[in-house]
């Protein structure tokens, strides 16, 4: 079983939750979930489903996709694509339309300069 990944997963959430001054209490409270099974996620002793982490992302304000990464979920991308897609996500001074169509113009530039970088292919 993954507890590796889970327990990696539990240090960042605790780390992520002090970074927001949020205390264990106020960020069950906030995510919907119980204090001692937040704990217990934080301890890398539970591995919490997708909703839950949907939940606590939203929370955090934080990326929901970085916590599917660290439970293993998802795969991870470049580290570097991760962060500024989190990044555009925690941004308070931006609404959530205006972060999906940052998120989107985004996508399409990588693609756009993925086809460039790709080597040409030869008849």
């Amino acid at each position: 079983m993954g507890t590796l990944n889970v327990g990696n997963l539990g240090e960042y959430l605790r780390e992520q939750r002090r970074m927001a001054q949020l205390s264990l209490r106020q960020l069950a409270d906030a995510a919907g979930v119980s204090n001692p099974y937040l704990s217990q996620i934080e301890r890398g002793l539970r591995k919490p489903s997708a909703e839950i982490l949907q939940q606590l992302a939203k929370a955090l304000r934080i990326s929901a996709e970085t916590l599917y990464v660290r439970a293993g979920i998802l795969d991870e991308r470049e580290p570097d694509e991760v962060e500024t897609r989190a990044v555009i996500l925690a941004d308070p001074s931006i609404n959530e339309r205006q972060k999906q169509v940052l998120l989107q113009i985004y996508e399409s530039f990588r693609k756009e300069n993925a086809l460039e970088d790709a080597p040409a292919k030869t008849p």
